[in-house]
């Protein structure tokens, strides 16, 4: 157990602070986090940007409307949702990155996820963009059809990247790229979407705990409102994103 630090106040009087106990953590080299880095930010050339995940459906029926709005609905894709299946997907492809027919039948089941052809033309799209940009780093073997989360667990094994931070920085880009979505749609301003992202901080986290150990058993979600969005969003009258 750590020792408590002592805080001494110019009036004498002192405050004793027992530190929380530290939460052990797969270390991280310098070219692993420079990696993860390059390939989970918004200017990595997945079109991520294009996509809004269902999200322009919602804030049109007015499922969204707000930060809290937004902020609830995310929290929900995170826990119950794509967000989660995904990670789990992404565990199992960086395990299987070595695997090239393990990593296609990852891949199968990935695609068969999605709920709606959009939602799976934006998994597929991106994933495939993804290890097209990714292929100066070096890639795994992999199938031509390969699912966005499968892709990026897959790049990450393959450079020995611990799965921990991978799911992790996965999961903070998919709710960053959803937020930059909704302050363009609903409108928000960038503090309301800042705000919305460090709120959601906590749920990030637990959800990478979370699927640690799931298995493909686990797979499954029940975000029934925005697998709806998804469908709506292909008849949808007036559209800026793809998805």
């Amino acid at each position: 157990m750590p020792a408590a630090a002592t805080i001494t106040t110019t009036a004498t009087m002192t405050t004793t602070i027992t530190p929380e106990k530290p939460t052990p953590e797969t270390p991280l080299a310098p070219p692993a986090l420079l990696r993860l880095i390059a390939w989970l930010s918004p200017a990595f050339p997945t079109g991520a940007f294009a996509y809004s995940h269902g999200l322009e459906w919602a804030i049109e029926s007015h499922d969204i409307t707000n930060e809290t709005t937004l902020a609830d609905w995310l929290h929900d894709l995170l826990t119950y949702g794509t967000a989660r299946t995904d990670t789990i997907l992404l565990r199992h492809a960086h395990k299987s990155a070595s695997n090239p027919a393990a990593l296609k039948q990852i891949a199968t089941l990935a695609s068969a996820t999605a709920a709606a052809k959009e939602r799976q033309a934006e998994s597929i799209d991106q994933g495939k963009a993804f290890m097209l940009a990714a292929a100066p780093w070096g890639i795994p073997p992999a199938p031509d059809s390969i699912p966005y989360p499968v892709a990026v667990g897959a790049v990450a094994g393959a450079h020995r990247i611990p799965e921990n931070p991978t799911a992790t920085a996965y999961l903070q880009a998919f709710t960053t790229n959803l937020i930059s979505a909704a302050v363009r749609l609903v409108p928000l301003g960038q503090t309301a979407g800042l705000r919305t992202l460090a709120a959601l901080e906590p749920t990030i986290l637990q959800t990478a705990e979370e699927t640690t150990n799931a298995t493909l058993d686990d797979l499954g979600g029940c975000t029934f409102r925005s697998d709806l969005a998804a469908m709506r969003h292909e008849t949808q009258y007036t559209r800026l994103f793809r998805s």
